[in-house]
C-alpha cells in the first residue's frame, strides 16, 4: 500500500512573503534584476500594499501592470509598472547608497524600492500631477513604512528644483519631449532614465550627459501612461473604419496629410508583397519597427480589431507600422511558413498600395541585411537650436518643442 503522507501534494505558500521571493527568484533567472541591492529590495517592499482594493496577492505580484486608476475614456492615467521593466531601471540608474533622486510620475511602490537601494542616507522625492494618486502613495508609502520618501504634487515639466541636484532622474511616464527641468535638475555625472516616444514608438532610455546633448547607453522596448500637464504632446487618432481600425499619428508631417480618402480604400482591394525575409518563432525583432519608423516617409501606427477586421492581419494588431499616403497605406504583415519559420512582408490598399508594398519589403531587406543583428541605432538627444553633426548613416530626426532626437543607424561592418 502507498504512503499516504508521499502521495500529498504541498500546498503553495500563498502568502505576501512567499509571493514576493516567487518573483524576486523570477526576475533574477530572466536576468532582469543583476545586483544585490536591487534584489533585495523586491524581496522586502510589500508590492500588494501599492495596488488598488480587490487586487488579489497573486495578481499584485504578477509579472505585470497593475491599473490603479482610468480616465474617463477608460483608459489608464496611472499604473504600477511591471516589475521586470521597473527592476530593469532601477539597475539602469546606477543607484547605490546615498544616491539622490527624483521619481517623476509616482504611485508608491516603485519609489520604496528605490529607497531601498539608496538606503538612509539617500533622497527619494516622488512628484505626480494627480492629487489622488499623490494621497494614495503617500498612505501606502506610509503604510509600507517608507516615511522618509518624499511625495508631492507637481507637474512633471518642471520637475522638483529645490530638491536638485539629482544623481538619477526616472520618469515613470511616457514622454515625447525632454523638459529642460530636467536636465537642469540632473547632476554633471547624472543618469536620467525616461521612456521616450519617437514617432510613436517609445523606448526607455539610458541618458548621460555627452557635450551639448544627451546619449543613450541602453533602450529597452516599453509602455507606459503618457504625460499629463504641460509636457503633454498627445497622438493623434484617426478612424478609418469605426473603432474596428484606427491610426495613430505622432508626426507633425504626416498630421498634415488629408486622410479622408484612406478609409475608403479600405474596402478595396488589397495588395501583399512577401519579402522572403523569415525569422523563428517567438525571436524579437522590436527594431524593425523602429526602423520603419526611421524612414522619411509618413508614418502611423495601425490598430485593428482582431475579431470585428481579422481580414487585415496586420503582423502586430495593437501598434503596426504604417506607411501612408493621402489615400494609400501600406503596413508590415507576416506569415506562416511551417512550424519554425514566419515570414515578414506588407499589405496595402488604395490606388499606391503596390509601390508602398515594394516600399516597406526593401526597407524589411534593407534592415535583415544591414541592422537585424546590430546591437541598435544610435540615439540623441539635442536641444532645440544645437546644430546636429550631418552624418551619411541612416538617420531620422524628431522634432519637438525642447529637444530634437537623431536615431542613427549603425550599417553592419561600420566600425566608425
Amino acid at each position: 500500500m502507498a504512503d499516504s503522507a508521499l502521495d500529498t501534494v504541498p500546498e503553495t505558500d500563498n502568502s505576501p512573503e512567499a509571493a514576493r521571493n516567487r518573483l524576486a527568484d523570477q526576475l533574477l533567472a530572466d536576468g532582469r534584476i543583476t545586483s544585490p541591492t536591487v534584489e533585495a529590495a523586491f524581496r522586502r517592499v510589500p508590492r500588494h500594499l501599492f495596488a488598488p482594493d480587490g487586487v488579489s496577492v497573486d495578481a499584485a505580484y504578477a509579472d505585470d501592470v497593475v491599473i490603479t486608476k482610468r480616465g474617463p475614456d477608460g483608459r489608464a492615467s496611472s499604473s504600477i509598472s511591471a516589475p521586470w521593466l521597473q527592476a530593469m531601471m532601477l539597475e539602469a540608474a546606477r543607484l547605490r547608497p546615498g544616491t539622490r533622486v527624483l521619481e517623476i510620475g509616482s504611485g508608491g511602490y516603485n519609489a520604496a524600492l528605490i529607497a531601498e537601494v539608496v538606503g538612509p542616507r539617500g533622497t527619494v522625492i516622488s512628484i505626480d500631477i494627480d492629487s489622488d494618486i499623490v494621497g494614495n502613495a503617500r498612505t501606502a508609502l506610509d503604510t509600507a513604512g517608507y516615511p522618509n520618501v518624499r511625495v508631492a504634487r507637481a507637474d512633471a515639466a518642471t520637475g522638483w528644483p529645490t530638491g536638485a541636484p539629482y544623481d538619477a532622474i526616472i520618469v515613470t511616464v511616457e514622454a515625447s519631449d525632454i523638459p529642460p527641468a530636467w536636465t537642469d535638475q540632473l547632476a554633471p555625472d547624472g543618469v536620467l532614465v525616461v521612456p521616450l516616444r519617437m514617432r510613436g514608438n517609445t523606448r526607455c532610455l539610458t541618458l548621460t550627459r555627452d557635450g551639448d546633448h544627451l546619449t543613450a547607453t541602453d533602450a529597452i522596448l516599453c509602455g507606459f501612461v503618457p504625460m499629463q500637464g504641460a509636457g503633454a504632446n498627445p497622438v493623434t487618432r484617426r478612424s478609418l473604419r469605426g473603432d474596428d481600425v484606427t491610426l495613430r499619428i505622432d508626426d507633425p508631417e504626416t498630421r498634415t496629410l488629408t486622410l479622408d480618402a484612406l478609409a475608403p480604400a479600405l474596402d478595396g482591394p488589397q495588395v501583399d508583397a512577401w519579402s522572403e525575409v523569415t525569422i523563428p518563432p517567438a525571436t524579437p525583432f522590436e527594431s524593425l519597427h523602429l526602423w520603419l519608423a526611421s524612414q522619411p516617409h509618413p508614418y502611423g501606427l495601425l490598430a485593428v480589431d482582431r475579431d470585428r477586421a481579422a481580414d487585415m492581419d496586420p503582423q502586430n494588431w495593437v501598434s503596426c507600422p504604417a506607411l501612408l499616403t493621402g489615400d494609400s497605406i501600406a503596413y508590415l504583415a507576416i506569415r506562416q511558413l511551417d512550424d519554425t519559420t514566419w515570414e515578414f512582408g506588407a499589405r496595402g490598399y488604395g490606388p499606391d498600395a503596390a509601390p508602398l508594398t515594394r516600399r516597406v519589403v526593401d526597407l524589411i531587406t534593407v534592415w535583415d541585411r544591414d541592422h537585424r543583428n546590430q546591437p541598435g541605432p544610435d540615439v540623441r538627444v539635442y536641444p532645440t537650436g544645437v546644430i546636429i553633426p550631418p552624418t551619411d548613416r541612416p538617420q531620422l530626426l524628431v522634432p519637438r518643442h525642447h529637444t530634437t532626437t537623431a536615431i542613427t543607424w549603425t550599417v553592419a561592418g561600420d566600425h566608425r
